[in-house]
């Protein structure tokens, strides 16, 4: 109650002020005239360091700098444009807060006696004359100032004084008033009833509790007698006695004691009462509280009901854990029967991963260091065993063999499993050998672990090149006829013209001579188409924007489609940078335009876009020619397939091997609106791939 209490005192701004302040602090004296020589002339005589000269040139300026600060003194000048000094001096004194200011009026022309009078009837307490004595002047302002400064003194410690006195009341004030509201509070809101009553037991106050608790108003009990709500008292033994108040009161006051409490409709109910006595002008004045205990006494029975219960309880309890325990040794058993399987079980995994063919490596996921390795890890890579074990490096240095720079199997922030990726490892001696990776989580001892196992697919790799190798000399065998037939039409056309002219020299005209370096160049075409569909090609790949490709190419084609009266419509979309071979993205777009822009007729419109979509950047090339026929189309891409009359069959086919090399899908959609081939190329295909 305390701290709230002086929370409770209203703070006031505090006068602090010493002499030794009041001392050095400059006096402020204004001086008014509209001549400037003037002004610097009153300065000049009235010269002090304690003084703070304020110059004005007006009586409007004057006014001004009265509203905003005070000064010891005013020294005005009387004749003045605008308001005059009496003018002025009149508007100061209407002002309550600078009424009280001296003002002396200083002038060289209205020395007549009615101006002097005007200037006293307006609040001047002098007026002087020039020309002046200067010291007459400066011994007025010293006393004027002093009168000033003493006064300021005065009203500091009459208002110092005051400040105390306030505050002092207001304490009292405050301290009366929270201790009424405290008492007022405390007796509407406390649960409790409080009774006071005299030494004959009569009442003569109750709190507002007693309605909740008694169902009584406080009218109603005043001047009746407290046995009417407390009519017995409990002994010891449980038995009830009625409550007497004269003469035996005096025992039982200060004591907690339960007593039988009476409500207005006569049903009872437990209470603990405790009286106190107090002596007020020569009489003794009882208080009495009453609390309601039949919650309590609800609490203690249902306690002992509860006690009842947990008895039951334990012995339920002790009958179960007699159980229990039999359970338990069953269940030691059990475990130790685990144990030893658990043990088996080790030794059968210790002989797979020791004798396992693959490369089988234990690593912890807390700093990364090799916990085992199996005798195959050590055979292919080339390690020792005390080499690698508490080794923290990626001795395999794991690479991704489906694109990615890094497989980032072990990485520890975001170890996962995996299962059959392709890589390439490192062994000791820097050989690069090829696999098969699987992880997975485990623990071991409650260390948090990675399994790596990988499957080393070496030799499997080049068995398979060398199959596909024989594989394309074999389609190289087969195409063989069909190259050599497609070679034989325009050489017997040449030789047929170098026989004729041989012969007949006359014969060989510049026409004969421009078809026959037609028919070389078509010959020189297949040849060259026939080369660009071996895979192992030689790769000019670098990191480029595909729009760039096509940006340079555009002018080529819209001039191509020109000459046909065709159109060609250019969308690129924001995409990412490919590693791509500049001549083979180049031959495969003009492959597919030039089969789009013969497949349409006059004034059609030949579309080129790009878009990026499911880490894919996709080429879309789309025509409006008649589409293409189902069992044409599932022909697509097959070398030497044509439906030209002077097609080569290796356009589409060279495609597909373009995109093959750049790890690319060709999806192809058809109907009688036109049809669209679409060239998925992924993200993130290395330089060397392909």
């Amino acid at each position: 109650m305390e701290t709230i209490t002086k929370s409770l005192i209203p703070e006031k701004n505090c006068i602090v002020k010493s002499n030794s302040a009041s001392s050095t602090q400059k006096v402020n004296i204004l001086i008014v005239d509209d001549h400037p020589e003037n002004l610097l002339a009153l300065e000049a005589v009235l010269m002090s360091p304690n003084y703070h000269f304020i110059r004005a040139n007006s009586g409007e300026e004057a006014l001004m700098y009265v509203l905003k600060q005070d000064f010891a003194v005013i020294v005005l000048d009387v004749q003045m444009p605008g308001l005059n000094g009496f003018e002025t001096a009149q508007l100061i004194k209407e002002r309550e807060k600078s009424k009280h200011i001296p003002i002396i009026f200083v002038t060289a022309i209205s020395k007549d006696m009615e101006n002097i009078l005007c200037g006293y009837s307006v609040g001047a307490i002098d007026y002087i004359s020039k020309p002046f004595h200067p010291e007459t002047l400066r011994r007025k302002i010293e006393q004027l100032v002093k009168i000033y400064e003493n006064h300021e003194q005065s009203e500091w410690e009459r208002a110092l004084e005051l400040e105390e006195v306030n505050k002092k009341l207001d304490r009292t004030t405050l301290d009366l008033r929270n201790k009424e509201a405290l008492e007022r509070v405390i007796g509407e809101t406390l649960a409790d009833t409080i009774v006071t009553f005299d030494e004959s037991g009569y009442i003569f106050s109750v709190n507002p509790a007693v309605k909740g608790m008694f169902g009584y108003s406080t009218e109603e009990l005043l001047d009746q007698h407290v046995t009417n709500l407390l009519p017995a008292l409990k002994q010891d033994e449980g038995k009830e006695a009625p409550l007497i108040i004269a003469p035996s009161i005096k025992p039982i006051t200060g004591r907690l004691m339960e007593a039988v409490a009476l409500r207005k409709d006569k049903s009872h109910f437990p209470a603990d009462i405790q009286i106190g006595e107090a002596i007020i002008e020569n009489q003794n004045i009882y208080v009495c509280s009453i609390r309601d205990i039949t919650d309590r006494k609800k609490f203690e029975a249902l306690r002992r009901q509860q006690f009842n219960n947990l008895e039951k309880l334990v012995e339920e309890r002790t009958l179960e854990l007699l159980l229990a325990n039999e359970k338990l040794q069953n269940e030691i058993k059990e475990r130790k029967k685990i144990a030893d399987d658990l043990h088996v079980s080790h030794e059968r995994f210790r002989k797979i991963f020791e004798s396992s063919p693959c490369l089988i490596a234990i690593r912890s996921l807390k700093d990364g260091r090799f916990i085992d390795v199996n005798d195959s890890w050590l055979h292919y890579t080339g390690y020792h065993y005390e080499e690698v074990t508490n080794q923290t490096a990626d001795l395999l240095h794991l690479v991704s063999d489906s694109g990615n720079s890094s497989v980032g199997i072990f990485s520890l922030e975001h170890a996962k499993s995996i299962r059959n990726e392709k890589i390439r490892y490192q062994s000791k001696s820097k050989e690069v050998r090829e696999g098969l990776l699987s992880t997975e989580l485990i623990e071991i001892q409650g260390e948090s672990c990675i399994l790596i196992v990988v499957t080393d697919i070496t030799e499997r790799i080049q068995l398979e090149k060398e199959m596909v190798r024989l594989d394309r000399l074999n389609l190289i065998g087969e195409m063989a006829a069909g190259i050599a037939h497609e070679i034989r039409n325009p050489l017997t056309t040449v030789r047929g013209f170098l026989q004729i002219s041989k012969t007949n020299h006359d014969y060989l005209t510049l026409e004969h001579i421009d078809l026959m370096l037609i028919e070389l160049d078509r010959a020189n075409s297949i040849i060259t188409e026939f080369l660009n569909l071996a895979k192992n090609k030689v790769n000019d790949k670098t990191n480029q924007h595909l729009n760039v490709i096509l940006n340079a190419l555009f002018p080529l084609i819209q001039a191509e489609a020109l000459l046909s009266d065709k159109h060609v419509l250019l969308e690129l979309g924001e995409c990412p940078e490919l590693y791509l071979d500049e001549k083979e993205i180049r031959q495969l777009v003009l492959n597919l335009v030039l089969n789009g822009l013969e497949a349409m007729s006059s004034r059609g419109m030949l579309t080129i876009k790009t878009y990026s979509e499911e880490q894919s950047v996709v080429l879309e090339i789309r025509d409006q020619g008649m589409g293409i026929k189902p069992e044409i189309l599932e022909k697509i891409g097959t070398p030497f397939f044509t439906t030209k009359d002077k097609g080569s069959g290796l356009g589409l086919a060279i495609c597909y091997s373009v995109a093959e090399r750049h790890h690319a899908i060709i999806d192809v959609k058809s109907s009688d609106q036109g049809t669209a081939f679409s060239i998925r190329f992924k993200y993130g295909v290395p330089f060397g791939e392909g």
